[in-house]
């Protein structure tokens, strides 16, 4: 019995090995999160271990493998064993267990503005999301770059149906539900590129709603506004197919077009995948998503525009100049 409750242990911690991986914490909150769940999984060890030993050893009894314990008198001293194993362990742990869960809440509370030195807006849509930088006018999709060792509020909302926003090896899940805002925390210790994804079933491509949290030196991100900050080149070549076959209809890039049922493209080409995380941002992966979107993200709202060959090519060419 322990072995296979082990083995099925083993089976589920295998599936942490990806970048989402709760039990490898890069802040402090997400350390508080990680030593709460060892804690509770040892804790409940201990109380499954308890009560499959009272099992066993009631399953042995009505066999009649106890019997000869009866028959030295020492049946008081049993049904005192089980009592405190039973009832004193179990009780005792719960309470510890509960009193650990009450000191880990301020770790991971929703932080107040006063708490962070960046506030970045997020927004889910299906199914992806727009990020915006208020204080420093940026905006961009998918992608959320942040600054090592300094405190960001991440303030999250919905237009359409009920979202979650989940950096695993960063911070808690938060909701995200119309009509009201919330926020969470995010201070990574160290560079790096954290996966993050809608753990709310919301609709059709909910699996393929995820983003990434690029934690850079202070340096590197300030660089990073800077660029992002920079309108594209006017005049670039297929800035007038993009406007022409109507991709501007839906999607902004700034100085070009103006629309907002997609997300924003104006440095689309300096992002690491293309459709919230379901495909790498690569020149064939981009011609692939322009030509049929639909059998790349079914139910997706872009839809298939029937554009040649050429015309393909030359706006994959032009959305991955935008960096």
């Amino acid at each position: 019995m322990f072995f296979g409750a082990g083995g099925a242990a083993a089976l589920l911690l295998s599936g942490c090995a990806d970048r989402q991986n709760t039990l490898a914490p890069h802040s402090s909150a997400a350390r508080s999160i990680t030593t709460l769940w060892w804690v509770m999984f040892i804790g409940s060890t201990i109380v499954v271990m308890v009560v499959s030993l009272l099992v066993v050893l009631a399953f042995l009894r009505r066999r009649g493998s106890l019997d000869h314990v009866e028959a030295r008198g020492e049946s008081p001293r049993a049904r005192n064993a089980v009592l405190v194993s039973g009832a004193l362990v179990p009780a005792v742990v719960l309470t510890i267990l509960f009193v650990y869960v009450l000191t880990s809440v301020p770790a991971t509370a929703e932080p107040k503005p006063k708490d962070a030195k960046l506030t970045i807006d997020v927004g889910g849509k299906q199914w992806f999301w727009t990020v915006r930088y208020p204080a420093q006018h940026v905006t961009t999709a998918n992608e959320l770059h942040i600054p090592v060792g300094v405190p960001v509020r991440v303030r999250v909302h919905t237009d359409d149906v009920i979202h979650s926003f989940w950096v695993p090896e960063l911070n808690r899940k938060i909701d995200m539900i119309p009509g009201y805002d919330n926020s969470v925390l995010l201070e990574a210790d160290r560079a790096g590129v954290y996966r993050g994804q809608c753990a709310e079933f919301c609709g059709l491509q909910h699996a393929n709603m995820a983003f990434y949290v690029v934690a850079e030196p202070r340096a590197a991100f300030g660089r990073w506004v800077a660029r992002e900050q920079r309108p594209p080149a006017a005049g670039a070549p297929g800035a007038t197919l993009f406007t022409q076959v109507g991709c501007g209809g839906c999607h902004t890039i700034a100085g070009l077009s103006t629309g907002t049922v997609g997300p924003d493209l104006t440095h689309v080409g300096g992002r690491m995948t293309l459709a919230a995380g379901t495909i790498p941002q690569t020149r064939a992966d981009l011609e692939r998503w322009i030509g049929d979107p639909q059998h790349i993200k079914p139910g997706n709202k872009m839809p298939a525009l029937h554009l040649t060959g050429s015309q393909i090519k030359r706006l994959a060419a032009y959305l991955e100049s935008l960096r």
